[in-house]
């Protein structure tokens, strides 16, 4: 288990470039076969430069990021909001700050991390993650009781 703390940045990670095969790896695992996220033309007509990918393969890679760092184990809960597509080319880079940590009983505490997924100067995801993390402070060194 992490200790976080208060304006803490978690080492950013980038994944990039999105490719086809990537979006269709993902649409495999996922069922999501709709057009826009592979056909050229379909994606032209709604508007997008390429084919965009899902918006759960975004989340999807801000979770991955976000648990290799607190633990999964620890996370309590994960929300986004969508705010731009990923496209094939794009190169997403996740990060996060802790907003907050909250005292819980024993020697843990409940930390907030603000979350961000950016790709070619585009906001394309932002969200906020609790999860647990361990406060350490001289009292929690203390022995253990016997």
């Amino acid at each position: 288990m992490i200790e976080a703390t208060l304006g803490e940045r978690p080492a950013s990670r980038s994944f990039g470039p999105l490719t086809q095969t990537d979006i269709v790896r993902f649409a495999g695992a996922g069922g999501d076969f709709n057009p826009l996220h592979h056909d050229p033309a379909v994606a032209s007509a709604a508007g997008f430069e390429r084919p965009i990918a899902m918006g759960q393969l975004t989340a999807g890679l801000v979770a991955a990021w976000l648990t290799d760092w607190c633990g999964v184990e620890n996370l309590r809960r994960y929300e986004v909001r969508f705010t731009a597509p990923f496209m094939i080319g794009d190169t997403v880079e996740l990060s996060g700050v802790v907003v907050s940590v909250e005292p819980l009983e024993d020697d843990y505490g409940l930390a907030v991390v603000e979350l961000n997924a950016e790709a070619a100067g585009r906001k394309l995801l932002t969200g906020r993650a609790t999860f647990v993390t361990a406060r350490r402070t001289v009292e929690s060194l203390r022995p253990l009781r016997t």
